[in-house]
């Protein structure tokens, strides 16, 4: 799916497990720069 968020800034919490893992996995596919707090 291509969402057009390639180059995106995204800040997930949460993302050590659960929905926050989940995210932080779909975006980085999508191409984001992420910043992941556990």
């Amino acid at each position: 799916m291509d969402l057009r968020l390639a180059g995106k800034t995204v800040l997930i919490t949460g993302a050590s497990k659960g929905i926050g893992l989940a995210c932080a996995e779909l975006f980085a596919e999508e191409g984001c720069d992420l910043h992941l707090v556990a």
